[in-house]
């Protein structure tokens, strides 16, 4: 119950010792004592649960709003990828080999059986092998969010090497999805990539977009300097990238399990579409929602 008046002294007698400039050891106590006395009359106390709910359901797909442009800019960059790589391949099939290295191909090439090809989308893994798939799921998780992270990371330098990272990514896809086209095995192909790729493409777009974000910081500070507007931006852009490794993990889990079991490619385009709309619902109507569960004047 004394708490506050303690505090409210503290802070006078602070300013009284500055004031007078007393003893250095004193008023360098005086502050340390009144910043910890700060975050127990005014600090939150929120448990992981809520910390974590509180981010997932409002504050990410707020930040996600907020760079929506960077978003578009990340986006567009890596659809050009895709459209390149899909067009060299189909005029050129030996482009593929410039474009797709070996152990992205895993021996998937245009010397490659259409039957083999095929064999890569719908064949199940054989029987007890659930250790398998949780080590491949952990692998393909680890190795996106570091790729996910290295393209935010980039964007210190001006972001041009995140842009081009995000090229270099549709590439690698485009050249796959032509090399199927060309064997008619497009349909195939998509329904088999996009259950986890929608996830892990949005995930790869947003720590672009994150990445872009810094750069943006350092080429157009505003009213700030460099180092403060980085600063203040950056934080929120590493919570984007905190959110994208979220999807990262959700989109190696249906990489590791579901692509792996599921074989039946309308059952693989239904899940598109409901992940889909699930994400479009997340990021869109979330954000509303809670907007309109904090405004005042709402007496529903």
């Amino acid at each position: 119950m004394r708490l506050t008046n303690l505090y409210r002294a503290t802070l006078s007698s602070l300013s009284v010792a500055r004031a007078i400039s007393l003893d250095h050891n004193l008023v360098t106590y005086l502050e340390a004592l009144a910043g910890r006395a700060y975050f127990c009359v005014y600090g939150t106390r929120a448990r992981v649960g809520g910390v974590l709910s509180s981010f997932v359901l409002d504050r990410f797909p707020r930040l996600v709003a907020s760079i929506r442009w960077h978003l578009l800019v990340a986006a567009a960059f890596l659809a050009l990828g895709v459209a390149a790589g899909w067009l060299l391949v189909l005029d050129d099939p030996e482009q593929y080999y410039l474009l797709v290295p070996d152990d992205i191909a895993q021996g998937r090439s245009p010397a490659s059986p259409t039957e083999d090809l095929r064999a890569i989308l719908y064949d199940r893994p054989e029987e007890n092998v659930a250790d398998t798939l949780q080590v491949f799921a952990s692998f393909l998780f680890t190795h996106n969010a570091v790729t996910g992270i290295f393209a935010f990371g980039l964007g210190f330098a001006l972001g041009v090497p995140t842009l081009i990272l995000l090229v270099y990514n549709g590439v690698l896809l485009g050249a796959l999805a032509a090399l199927y086209q060309i064997r008619s095995l497009g349909v195939d192909f998509w329904g088999w990539i996009l259950p986890h790729g929608v996830t892990e493409l949005l995930a790869v777009v947003l720590c672009g977009a994150a990445g872009l974000v810094l750069a943006d910081s350092i080429v157009f500070p505003g009213l700030h300097s460099r180092r403060t507007a980085l600063a203040a931006r950056s934080r929120m852009a590493g919570q984007v990238v905190l959110g994208a490794v979220i999807l990262f993990f959700i989109a190696s889990l249906f990489e590791g399990f579901f692509r792996q079991l599921v074989t039946d490619v309308w059952v693989r385009y239904g899940t598109v579409t409901a992940v889909g709309l699930l994400w479009l619902a997340y990021f869109c109507l979330v954000p509303r929602l809670r907007r309109h569960g904090r405004d005042p004047d709402d007496r529903t």
